[in-house]
């Protein structure tokens, strides 16, 4: 038995991170939420913990890996979106908080269609689902709908149908290429896509911990072209929606009158950039 106080101090003196002391203490609270059920409560409190030996070998594997500079999501093997519980690994991006301004979108184009009394399930697809967060919470805050998520990579696809599964949801889940293939489906109300969009440059400022660990091929783009995925996606979003349908992006806070431009020139109307919660230009949305 251990004291869950004196136990999170030594854990917090372990890890040797070059990060604020306020965040590696974070770090930890999710650990030991994780390993033992703890609350913040808990641990200033004191709480008495059973600590056996397998418990005691976890948290130093965990600890070696955070030393490392892994992200504690991955150590974890968990993240939260929109709150719920998805499941991560090392082929997905980690859902981020800024992410679910883009499920938000669709959520309010689903309520003005209700205002409208227009009440048929709708047809969505995801273009580069990764762990599979955004049409799972699609299927769930903005339902009924029948959703479609695609990803070039089969090891992300198996996180995202694991977290459907797991979560309750109905996607179907398609393996495809949209920088080389044509989506073959059509007749959606919703396209959304939070494709690469960090360019080379920026990947040296970033921190080490997301540009070593987390997918690259999810994260980056060439800065001579940036907008690589955002011209194939307005491309055939405008074949494969139906009129009044809804394009949503995620996107670099850079390039938001860029990917304005690129939607109006194939055609899109009421084309608007939305901010997120820190007031950066976070999504652009329009409609066909």
């Amino acid at each position: 038995m251990k004291n869950s106080k004196t136990l999170f101090q030594d854990v917090v003196a372990g890890i040797h991170l070059d990060e604020p002391p306020e965040e590696i203490r974070g770090i930890v609270y999710l650990l030991f939420q994780s390993l033992f059920g703890l609350s913040k409560t808990d641990i200033t409190a004191g709480k008495i913990v059973s600590f056996s030996e397998d418990a005691a070998q976890t948290l130093q594997k965990m600890m070696y890996r955070l030393n490392k500079g892994e992200p504690v999501q991955y150590v974890l093997g968990e993240e939260y979106f929109y709150g719920r519980r998805f499941h991560v690994n090392p082929s997905v991006l980690i859902p981020r908080p800024e992410t679910e301004e883009l499920v938000r979108v669709v959520v309010d184009f689903k309520h003005n269609l209700l205002l409208q009394n227009k009440r048929r399930p709708l047809k969505m697809l995801d273009i580069g689902t990764g762990s599979g967060c955004i049409p799972i919470t699609l299927f769930h805050e903005a339902g009924p709908a029948e959703i479609y998520a695609t990803d070039i990579s089969t090891a992300a696809l198996a996180v995202a149908v694991g977290n459907a599964d797991d979560l309750g949801a109905k996607i179907t889940f398609v393996e495809h290429d949209i920088l080389n293939e044509k989506i073959p489906i059509s007749g959606f109300d919703v396209i959304v896509s939070n494709p690469p969009y960090v360019t080379e440059t920026e990947k040296r400022e970033m921190r080490s911990n997301v540009r070593d660990f987390e997918p690259r091929d999810a994260l980056f783009v060439t800065d001579d072209d940036p907008l690589i995925f955002y011209r194939k996606i307005t491309a055939q979003a405008k074949d494969i929606l139906k009129p009044g349908g809804l394009l949503a992006v995620e996107i670099n806070e850079k390039f938001g009158k860029d990917v304005s431009q690129l939607f109006l020139r194939n055609g899109f109307k009421e084309v608007q950039i939305v901010e997120d919660v820190s007031a950066k230009q976070r999504v652009v949305k329009g409609y066909k």
